[in-house]
């Protein structure tokens, strides 16, 4: 009989474990859409939605124009794509690391965010943020929370010297030359994968795929709750993204 070899425990490496604890992935789309189909899909804006405060706001704040050379409001007058309008306001950005991050956290990203989302993953939803806003300060705020998401926004490069060079997503199959991102086509392929679409939003660019999903799926603040008021649509207003959590993991949702 030949003698038992002692068996060895593989020890866990504590540096490895605080790696992986801080490491953010990021996922293709195919990850997301080869995915096993989910209870259903919840299409979420960022600004404004997921926080609190919109950064074009906060920016507009801090580097004040006079109305007439304002680009928002050439936005709202027409004169100007949404697209071109924030990428102007987020070019006139000049500070250091610091003071963005400083702003940043002034857009009160909602701290229930990451119970929330395991809640709805737990659920069976699956969440996507569709933002007409620039990625570069999306993820960031995403990743200190701890929150991974699958994420169609533009992309961005920040720099003290430049401010916030946003860029067209031209490579993306969400591409809007308005917006940079078409959140109604987002939601539009959610709802060929998925039989329960919800969607959530705050700004103008919302109002379209708002209303392209049942007002009991229909979730609103802001300039989009204002909006479907006058226009006597149905939705459900929230002031904090996780209430949604709670609506759409009732029994009625499943």
């Amino acid at each position: 009989m030949r003698p038992t070899r002692p068996t060895l425990r593989r020890r866990a490496c504590p540096l490895r474990a605080r790696c992986c604890a801080g490491r953010v992935t990021v996922r293709s789309d195919s990850d997301f859409t080869t995915a096993k189909q989910p209870a259903g899909i919840l299409v979420s804006d960022f600004d404004g939605t997921m926080t609190r405060r919109d950064f074009y706001d906060l920016v507009r704040e801090r580097w004040p124009l006079p109305p007439e050379d304002d680009p928002w409001e050439r936005y709202v007058a027409g004169r100007c794509t949404h697209f071109e309008a924030l990428a102007e306001i987020f070019g006139r950005i000049r500070a250091d690391a610091a003071t963005i991050d400083t702003l940043l956290q002034q857009m009160e990203l909602d701290p229930k965010l990451p119970s929330a989302v395991a809640a709805l993953k737990a659920a069976g939803w699956r969440v996507i943020v569709a933002s007409a806003g620039c990625a570069w300060y999306i993820n960031r705020l995403l990743s200190k929370a701890g929150v991974e998401l699958e994420v169609h926004a533009n992309p961005g490069e920040f720099s003290p010297e430049h401010g916030l060079h946003m860029q067209l997503p031209t490579t993306s199959r969400y591409f809007n030359r308005q917006t940079g991102i078409d959140k109604a086509a987002i939601v539009k392929e959610a709802q060929q994968q998925a039989e329960l679409v919800a969607f959530c939003g705050y700004g103008r660019p919302d109002l379209a795929p708002a209303l392209s999903v049942p007002g009991t799926r229909r979730f609103a603040r802001g300039w989009l709750a204002g909006e479907l008021s006058a226009r006597k649509e149905p939705f459900l207003r929230f002031e904090s993204w996780s209430e949604i959590e709670n609506q759409l993991t009732t029994p009625k949702y499943r």
